[in-house]
């Protein structure tokens, strides 16, 4: 069973992650991890915390001489900003450590802050915020670049750029190879492929830093190289559509999906949504005159890129914060003030590339199985011989 999990608080020692499931025999480089890393701290409208954290992988089991072994791996994420944590979030109580509280009794509206503390009895949000905050996100991102070397061995990439800031958007599509240039780069503004619209994005956010704001957008995430037929139609929870827009979901202040040109589509007639079909007949395969769909139909890969659109809400913590209720008094205040970003897309992007890999190699270990490489790629191969010969 391919699974993976995550623990860890925002300011505790350090954050954990688990994935368990992958063959044996995939190669792993930790600097390839460490740069997925990397990537996700990057981007114009990132807080303080960013210039604390420099974050590396450590992992302490699955992996060995470079290769997973088949069994569990667990990676630890060292949080450096535990040094100021110690005595607020003690692992066990101690005499007079109610001083030491950083509590939060003011609850940011759009955050888990006071639904969670109703939920789990706490009379402040200190707990409830510190699992509830994206910097959970880096577990994920470490244990997506494992699955993104598993997918690399049958060719498959996944990569994201930024679509829209605020009212600003990216107004064409995309190609892979722009997408694949944004990914090498060592320096990150907002991860938009075309020049003059990340400048555009850039004044977006510069209008949030300048009024005490923040502001959301869009990111897109493409899968690149998929075979035909990963996921099915016959239930409603084997739909890679429906596993994808859950993953994506599943994201801090992501608050919708898109895949492919689903918003578009539901505005137009479907003799112009439907992708026609063709077939080369020198080649011996089918092909799409487009590729509206995102690369999904009946819930199953039709070949084409995976093409699926996260939709980024401003975050909750504002340096002008809004209209809130002091816990203890139930009197009118001001919420609560944690540092924090003002935009966080192209890190998001990041993240949903570490989510949609997961996802797909789940599906490409339910179809070809294996408990070595080796194994999955035999598979993998004679599928592909017939498709080939369909």
């Amino acid at each position: 069973m391919f699974r993976f999990e995550t623990a860890g608080e925002s300011h505790g020692e350090c954050l954990v992650a688990t994935l368990t499931g992958l063959p044996s025999g995939i190669p792993i480089s930790l600097e390839k991890i460490d740069r997925e890393l990397w990537r996700r701290q990057q981007g114009f409208g990132r807080g303080g915390r960013m210039k604390i954290e420099t974050d590396k992988a450590h992992i302490v089991s699955g992996v060995r001489h470079s290769i997973t072994i088949g069994a569990p791996i667990a990676i630890i994420l060292a949080n450096k900003d535990w040094k100021n944590w110690t005595e607020a979030l003690p692992v066990e109580d101690f005499d007079q450590s109610s001083e030491k509280f950083k509590e939060v009794k003011r609850p940011r509206p759009g955050h888990a802050d006071l639904i969670g503390a109703i939920k789990y009895g706490f009379d402040d949000a200190r707990y409830i915020l510190e699992r509830a905050s994206a910097r959970e996100t880096t577990a994920r991102v470490a244990v997506g670049a494992i699955a993104k070397a598993f997918l690399a061995q049958f060719g498959i990439e996944v990569l994201s750029h930024v679509v829209g800031v605020g009212q600003a958007t990216l107004d064409r599509e995309a190609t892979w190879e722009e997408i694949h240039a944004l990914s090498l780069k060592d320096e990150v503004l907002l991860n938009c492929v075309d020049p003059e619209t990340e400048l555009r994005f850039k004044a977006v956010v510069d209008e949030a830093y300048r009024t005490g704001d923040t502001v959301g957008g869009i990111f897109e995430v493409r899968a690149h190289g998929l075979p035909i037929g990963l996921g099915s139609h016959i239930t409603w929870d084997s739909r890679l559509d429906g596993k994808l827009a859950q993953a994506i979901v599943s994201m801090q202040a992501v608050k919708g999906v898109e895949i492919g040109y689903s918003l578009d589509g539901a505005r137009s007639f479907g003799s112009k949504v439907q992708d026609t079909i063709h077939y080369d007949k020198q080649q011996r395969e089918f092909f799409r005159g487009a590729n509206r769909a995102g690369g999904l139909e009946g819930g199953i890969t039709n070949g084409q890129d995976i093409l699926v659109r996260g939709h980024l809400k401003p975050i909750s913590t504002l340096r002008r914060p809004l209209e809130s209720v002091d816990l203890p008094t139930r009197d009118s205040a001001l919420a609560a003030y944690e540092r924090s970003d003002v935009a966080v897309i192209p890190a998001a992007g990041v993240i949903g590339e570490a989510m949609v890999a997961l996802v797909l190699a789940q599906a490409m270990l339910e179809k070809f199985g294996g408990d070595s490489l080796a194994e999955t790629k035999r598979n993998f191969d004679h599928y592909q011989q017939q498709v080939r010969d369909f």
